[in-house]
């Protein structure tokens, strides 16, 4: 079975991005990449990164008018990503042409609300003080503009399940029960994330910040 595991090489640093894919590549289900990466190292850095041979999950979290966001997908068409995000507040007509405009195999998931936000934060933007809200009223959201899944915290990925049955949900934001939070708000285990109906977990810093971050990847592996 392949490991529901993608580490995020958040890092502007190629070489270092290689480097420890090369480490994990036999721990893990994928390697997630993101806007760090992407503005340091662009279209031929995700293509070098894709010899490895991990599927990429490219997390730019696209959101603007439909139009754009429909062309910037075709302008990444070529590199094939397995898994490709876009915000859910978008709307969901952006959400339709996001995934009209991708290629057949990309899975477009919309992020719902991200881990580092908590109540007093969407308050702070005009939503209601409920993370728990927002992510099932973004999810049905996502599932009716005929989007692949959705990008929920753990706390929330049970909800997004009953809501959606059928959807693909990543989970970023887990900690090993013995890891340090860092600027993530709501945080749960991997095992507990799978056990909730996560289809794949991202993990970072616990992996890419650890001294051997193969036997970190393989810990983590271990507990699922």
């Amino acid at each position: 079975m392949t490991s529901p595991i993608f580490v995020a090489l958040d890092t502007p640093d190629l070489e270092r991005a290689k480097a420890l894919a090369t480490k994990v590549r036999h721990h893990v289900g994928g390697i997630k990449l993101g806007l760090e990466f992407f503005a340091a190292n662009g279209r031929s850095g995700v293509k070098e990164m894709a010899h490895l041979g991990l599927p990429i999950f490219l997390d730019l979290k696209l959101h603007d008018i439909p139009n754009t966001v429909a062309k910037a997908i075709q302008a990444l068409r070529d590199l094939e990503p397995a898994v490709l995000t876009i915000h859910a507040a978008g709307s969901r007509a952006m959400m339709e042409d996001a995934k009209a405009a991708a290629p057949a195999g990309t899975k477009v998931v919309a992020v719902t609300v991200l881990t580092s936000l908590d109540g007093d934060d969407l308050q702070s933007i005009g939503l209601a003080a409920d993370p728990h809200a927002q992510v099932e009223r973004l999810t049905a959201l996502a599932r009716d503009a005929g989007l692949d899944g959705v990008v929920c915290s753990g706390a929330e990925v049970k909800a997004a399940k009953k809501l959606w049955p059928g959807g693909y949900f990543v989970v970023p934001g887990v900690r090993p029960s013995n890891g340090n939070a860092g600027d993530q708000k709501r945080v749960v285990t991997p095992r507990q994330a799978l056990d909730h109906g996560a289809s794949i977990l991202v993990v970072g810093r616990p992996i890419t910040g650890a001294e051997d971050p193969d036997q970190a990847a393989r810990a983590i592996a271990a507990t699922l």
